[in-house]
């Protein structure tokens, strides 16, 4: 049995588990703490010091975006850190949050091993054709561009879940796993191998989010910034923070709970956004789909996908092109997978 304390960190959120995991990847919770405020604070730096207590023998932190230098769970070192200070531009909303937890726990527990797990590792072995973006030859292989695909953990944790509802080997199966939370993103999993996904370089390719536009016409974001005057600062941060659920709502929430309410009462903002939200969503579960010989089953996960029954049957509903097909609700516990991946990486 390996003690894990799992550290999953937004850009203002920080949730801990301690999970005990035994062979065959069994798993015990033993305590948990959530709270929405920066990981940097002192109310966070309390809480995970007082987590701590439970004596974890590893630390599995979850990594948003791993690059090319992250592919698997790997040991935190000085020239991991160093190295990942490179990817900040491309997840600003989340890295500077995991890097700031790994230096808080360098401090409060120094004789614990820290491993990192990245979201991007599960998209790792992306088919080339997946992976590239149609530029010129020399930016792709000068900067590194290519899609690199998120909420690998999420999908890992699903295919799992799902294998077992289903009674099947999860190496044997065909899915599409749609995340849906505040970040959403829709990946087709062929007999265990992501083969395409809506999520690129950056996480803000796919469908819309709860704050984050999804994929918007490269040309419509030049006009932007060559002729609305609009700074490319000032876009970037539109893109991540101001668009999404949020956007379409002109403002009135991000939150698919407050939309739907406010959709049934008669509110036509609230409804035309979620209309919005769940034709992009049907966009993408198609588009991956493309990438299967089959499809098994449609997989729902991430906090909307597994509580929002109202938003996943409008965006099943407008599937009837793909024919019969299964659907698994899968409740979110990354924290789980974090743990078995961090306990078979410290062995």
């Amino acid at each position: 049995m390996t003690r894990v304390l799992t550290v999953n960190p937004g850009s203002h959120s920080l949730q801990l588990h301690v999970v005990d995991v035994g062979d065959g990847d069994r798993f015990t919770v033993v305590d948990e703490r959530s709270r929405s405020t920066r990981p940097g604070t002192d109310e966070a730096r309390a809480d995970l010091q007082a987590i701590l207590e439970h004596e974890p023998e590893v630390v599995a932190q979850r990594l948003v975006h791993g690059g090319t230098q992250v592919r698997e769970p790997t040991p935190v070192s000085d020239e991991l850190v160093e190295g990942l200070q490179s990817l900040v531009p491309l997840a600003p909303q989340h890295l500077p949050a995991t890097l700031e937890i790994v230096e808080v726990l360098g401090e409060l527990a120094p004789q614990l091993t820290q491993v990192l797990c990245p979201d991007t590792g599960f998209h790792a072995g992306l088919p080339e054709h997946a992976a590239a973006y149609a530029l010129p030859g020399p930016w792709r292989r000068r900067y590194g561009l290519r899609r690199f695909g998120f909420h690998g953990l999420s999908c890992s944790w699903a295919l799992r879940r799902a294998a077992e509802r289903l009674g099947r080997p999860a190496g044997d199966l065909r899915l599409v796993v749609a995340h849906l939370g505040g970040g959403c993103s829709v990946t087709a999993v062929d007999r265990g191998h992501s083969v395409d996904t809506s999520m690129g370089f950056t996480p803000l390719e796919g469908a819309a989010m709860s704050t984050r536009s999804g994929s918007v016409d490269p040309g419509l974001l030049l006009w932007l910034i060559e002729h609305a005057g609009l700074g490319a600062a000032e876009v970037r941060e539109q893109l991540s923070t101001a668009s999404g659920l949020l956007g379409l709502s002109d403002g009135l929430s991000n939150d698919t709970r407050d939309l739907v309410a406010a959709a049934g009462s008669g509110d036509d903002t609230a409804a035309f956004a979620l209309s919005v939200f769940e034709h992009r969503i049907r966009r993408e579960i198609g588009a991956v789909a493309a990438a299967l010989p089959q499809l098994d089953a449609l997989v729902f996960t991430g906090e909307i996908g597994a509580d929002q029954p109202e938003v996943r049957q409008a965006v099943t509903d407008g599937l009837a092109v793909l024919g019969q097909v299964e659907v698994v609700v899968v409740d979110p516990a990354e924290h789980c997978e974090l743990a078995v991946q961090a306990a078979r990486s410290a062995g």
